[in-house]
C-alpha cells in the first residue's frame, strides 16, 4: 500500500467524521427551535400559527446547512 493510498484512506475517515459532526449538529439546533417553540406556545398560545411557521422555516435553514455540509465531506471523500 502506497502513501498516497494510506493518506485517501485517512482523508474518508475524516469525511466521515465531518458528515457525522454536521448530522449531530443538525440534530441538536432542530431540537432547540422545537425546545423554544414549545416555550413559546405555552406562553402565548394564541400566536400558535406564526410560531410555528417561524419554527418551520427555521429548521428548513439548519437542514440546509447540514445537507451543505454532507456534500462537502462526500465531495472530499470522493475526490
Amino acid at each position: 500500500m502506497s502513501i498516497a493510498e494510506i493518506m485517501m484512506a485517512v482523508e474518508a475517515g475524516y469525511a466521515a467524521i465531518g458528515a457525522g459532526i454536521a448530522v449531530i449538529g443538525a440534530g441538536l439546533g432542530i431540537g432547540n427551535i422545537g425546545k423554544s417553540a414549545m416555550e413559546s406556545i405555552a406562553r402565548q398560545p394564541e400566536s400558535t400559527g406564526d410560531i410555528r411557521s417561524n419554527m418551520i422555516v427555521a429548521a428548513a435553514l439548519v437542514e440546509g446547512a447540514a445537507f451543505f455540509g454532507i456534500i462537502v465531506c462526500l465531495l472530499v471523500a470522493l475526490a
